[in-house]
Order: C-alpha cells, then sequence, then structure tokens
C-alpha cells in the first residue's frame, strides 16, 4: 500500500470470501467513535467514485439518533453531481498511523440558505490498515533539515519549511503560523529536500494530511507522501534514515 494513499483499496470478494476480514470493524460503537474523531479533528476525507472522480471533504455532523453524517461541500466543485449520481463512493480518511476506509450509501446533496452538505447513511463497516511500511525518523534538528519550494498559490514565494520526520515514502513538514496556508490535496513539484550536508535531492510531494501538533503551537504539521524519487534520490534517503536512525540510538544510550 502507498503511504498516505487516498485512493480505495480493492474490496472484490474471492468465493465470498472477504480477503480484508481482518481489517474489518463492524462494532456500531467503534465505529460512531471513529466518526466522532475524523469530525472533532476536522480530519481531511477523500471521497472516491469510479471515472476517476475524487472530492476532498471532512465531516460536519454525525447524528447518532438518526444515524447519519454530514459531509462540507462546496456547490462549485465539479466532481459534486457526479458524487451524488454515483452509486460506488468511497471514503478514505487517515487518523494518526491508521488508513479508513468505508462506504457510502445513499448519498445525497442537501442545501441550505448560505450552504450545502452531503449526507449519507453512518457505514455499518469499515476498514483499518496500518499505513506506514516503511520505517520512519525523527529528523535531528542540529542538521537544520529543510524542504524548499515555492508557494503554489504565490509563486514568487519561496519556502523554507523544516522537516520533522521522513520514511522512505513520506515526510512530515512544519508550516510555520505566518505562512499562508497549503491545502490537503495539493502537488508540489521540484521540492529540493537538504537533510544535511551529504543528502540533498529534488522530489515531488502530495499533500495528504494537514494537523495540529499541540493545542498552542503556533503553526500547522503537513503529512506528505514522496513521489517520482530517482534512484540516486532513494539510496541517498535510505541511507540518511538508517544514519540517522543509529544516531538517535547512540543519543539514547549516552
Amino acid at each position: 500500500m502507498a503511504f498516505m494513499d487516498t485512493q480505495p483499496a480493492p474490496m472484490d470478494d474471492l468465493d465470498g470470501i472477504d480477503p480484508y476480514a481482518a481489517f474489518r470493524i463492524e462494532s456500531p460503537r467503534e465505529v460512531l467513535s471513529l466518526m466522532r474523531q475524523l469530525m472533532e479533528g476536522a480530519t481531511p476525507i477523500h471521497l472516491n467514485a469510479p471515472g476517476g472522480v475524487s472530492f476532498a471533504t471532512a465531516l460536519w455532523t454525525v447524528d447518532s439518533a438518526s444515524q447519519r453524517l454530514a459531509f462540507q461541500a462546496e456547490l462549485t466543485n465539479p466532481h459534486l453531481q457526479s458524487l451524488v449520481e454515483s452509486d460506488e463512493v468511497t471514503a478514505v480518511s487517515y487518523l494518526d498511523a491508521v488508513k479508513l476506509q468505508f462506504d457510502l450509501q445513499h448519498l445525497m446533496l442537501v442545501r441550505g440558505v448560505k450552504s450545502c452538505a452531503l449526507q449519507t447513511e453512518l457505514p455499518r463497516r469499515l476498514y483499518r490498515f496500518q499505513r506506514r511500511q516503511a520505517y520512519r525518523v525523527r529528523t535531528l534538528e542540529r542538521s537544520s533539515p529543510v524542504a524548499l519550494l515555492r508557494h503554489p498559490s504565490l509563486p514568487d514565494m519561496q519556502l523554507s519549511l523544516r522537516v520533522l520526520d521522513v520514511s522512505i515514502g513520506g515526510c512530515a513538514l512544519w508550516l510555520p503560523e505566518d505562512t499562508p496556508p497549503l491545502a490537503a490535496g495539493l502537488t508540489l513539484h521540484n521540492v529540493r529536500f537538504e537533510l544535511d550536508p551529504d543528502t540533498r535531492f529534488n522530489a515531488t510531494l502530495h499533500v495528504h494530511h494537514i494537523s495540529s501538533i499541540q493545542p498552542n503551537a503556533r503553526g500547522m504539521r503537513l503529512g506528505c507522501e514522496l513521489v517520482e524519487l530517482d534512484g540516486h534520490a532513494e539510496r541517498a534517503l535510505q541511507r540518511y534514515i538508517d544514519l540517522t536512525q543509529k544516531r538517535r540510538r547512540l543519543l539514547s544510550v549516552g
């Protein structure tokens, strides 16, 4: 599974056997608890339908009495109508170190005076997958690891974002509060990584998740997937991860 992949995993049964049964959650209490966590954290959720239709949203309300969910919606989004008309809509999101996936039944658009929402039934089951398959290390601050890029909305603005942690498939960046925001779903090209004097390479980043680290933190954490790494960059990154892991072990012993 790709790191922080927002595409749903295939759920085709094999002779009536669910190959993902070990990851399935059907307890109503647990399903409701996970939905509330998504809502309270305003966690980005990607709704997917056949034909490449994808819609980024967040949970607005979770109504346990009526067993209904409501998602934020923008009428100007070109994929909105396709989602409503589709019989196969799958939601994908992330909580901590797991990927959550669930199907949406009878999706409908509800219009208000000043806003609109996508309503659906509370899912009866969902699937929970471990998301990190590559070893992840917290970077060493003394080497000042940064990712250099141009802001996608302000091309004249050069950003230097601290790299908080990194794996062979992804990384977390720190976005200070005085920096114009970046949205989940963005793809950032030609990002220059300078992790230490010996580890420098270019890559493409896909922003999957935006969250705060602490309630009073003055900035946001960007969870990103690393894509289009060439062989040289991948080897350099793997070497950096291995060395950082060893250095942290030595520091802990000391």
